[in-house]
């Protein structure tokens, strides 16, 4: 299906790698081929995408670039984008494959039929070889020493009563790079499956992303959201020393605090979105283990009020305050001005919204971003920020986030 969909200039592949999580809906979704599509920066765009929404009410697929917050909010971005995203992109696709346990569904808008697509799809997925990947050696954007003065410039301002908490990213970048976006996005799954991975291209421009984390899901009148606050080590080789580490994230007083403090910013979120008194937080300071890394996510649901479209939840609730901070307004301000470059679609979503209204949406994290027009290859990596941080373990924890990316291109 992977390799079938990348042979259409805008694609679109959301895989879940069978983790049996709750609130899923299908193991597998792709998208093929543009329809129709919207591509705006930010300005007008979320308006505009209600319009585009209206045109077509069917299956749309895409993304929110974390810019939109120059929309939503009265804020800029003055730095350097170098992967070339828009602020915002959908498309009506050609063709839609929905896989189930046990069931795959085949839909076109042209004649072919879903045994020819089928056919299709089997007969490349035997005949296509691997092509090898090269090493790649990515630099940092900040010096490690640049990294922990302006950390310790961010906890001035927690300690000034300016912000709680401020997630601050860097980027990992290499330039004149080619690489095969499909190889790399499935060596990528291999060492660091994902419940909410992504497999994106928007002609020259790929996402591969290898996300744990959901941004906002709508199914019926209900919306979810589980943000990710607490990363701990992994210790794949010796049970009782793993256990200990999940442990040791589950009682951490700083990795709780984090946690808390976005529970608390997206209970305010959906508060403005929800009938009032039906925010519910499900589940507090859960423990999930992943490859290479527990986490700790919670899980916090409420009831739309009526009539509310998928723009205007959008607007009250983006960016996710995992990516952010709090205050909300307050910290994207400081990340525009201690942060080195544009995030541009990272920290930002990926997903889908269906016919009836119901979409699911991840977040960009954990991602590889990649240019092949000018050979740009990149990823970025954060940590929640806050008074009792210590740099050095936050740099710490930006790498052991990256472990997966790095052994790709080792």
């Amino acid at each position: 299906m992977l390799t079938w969909i990348n042979r259409f200039s805008t694609c679109c592949f959301l895989d879940n790698h069978q983790y049996q999580f709750s609130h899923h809906t299908y193991e597998c979704i792709a998208a093929a081929g543009a329809v129709s599509s919207i591509s705006l920066n930010a300005g007008s765009a979320l308006s505009q995408l209600h319009l585009f929404q209206q045109k077509h009410p069917g299956w749309l697929f895409g993304h929110l670039s974390y810019d939109l917050k120059n929309e939503i909010e009265t804020l800029s971005s003055g730095h350097p984008d170098y992967t070339g995203f828009p602020d915002l992109f959908f498309f009506v696709p050609e063709t839609i494959l929905l896989l189930k346990e046990d069931e795959l569904c085949i839909s076109a808008k042209d004649k072919r039929t879903s045994e020819e697509i089928f056919n299709l799809i089997t007969g490349i997925a035997n005949s296509e070889q691997p092509v090898p990947l090269q090493p790649v050696a990515f630099q940092p954007r900040l010096s490690k020493q640049a990294y922990i003065e302006r950390i310790e410039q961010l906890r001035r301002h927690i300690l000034r009563g300016d912000c709680y908490e401020v997630n601050f990213c860097q980027e990992f970048f290499a330039e004149k790079v080619q690489v095969d976006p499909v190889r790399v996005y499935r060596m990528l799954s291999g060492i660091s499956p994902a419940p909410f991975a992504a497999f994106y291209r928007i002609a020259d421009r790929y996402l591969l992303c290898a996300s744990p984390e959901r941004y906002l899901k709508k199914q019926g009148d209900t919306v979810i959201s589980q943000p990710i606050k607490g990363t701990g080590k992994r210790n794949i080789v010796n049970a009782a020393y793993d256990a200990a580490n999940r442990e040791d994230l589950y009682n951490s007083a700083k990795d709780r605090s984090e946690n808390v403090m976005v529970v608390d910013l997206v209970r305010n979120d959906l508060s403005k979105i929800c009938r009032e008194g039906t925010v519910e937080v499900d589940e507090l300071f859960g423990i999930y283990s992943f490859p290479q890394v527990h986490q700790m996510i919670s899980t916090i649901s409420g009831t739309l009020q009526p009539g509310l479209s998928f723009t205007d939840i959008i607007k009250r609730t983006f960016p996710m305050g995992s990516m952010t901070g709090a205050p909300k307004k307050k910290v994207m301000e400081l990340i525009e001005q201690y942060e080195t470059n544009r995030r541009g679609i990272f920290s930002g979503s990926v997903g889908y919204i269906m016919p009836n209204g119901d979409f699911d949406f991840n977040v960009v994290i954990r991602s590889i971003l990649y240019n092949s027009a000018s050979r740009y290859l990149s990823y970025l990596v954060g940590s929640g920020i806050t008074f009792y941080s210590k740099a050095e373990n936050e740099y710490e924890e930006c790498l052991l986030k990256a472990e997966a990316i790095k052994k790709v291109f080792e």
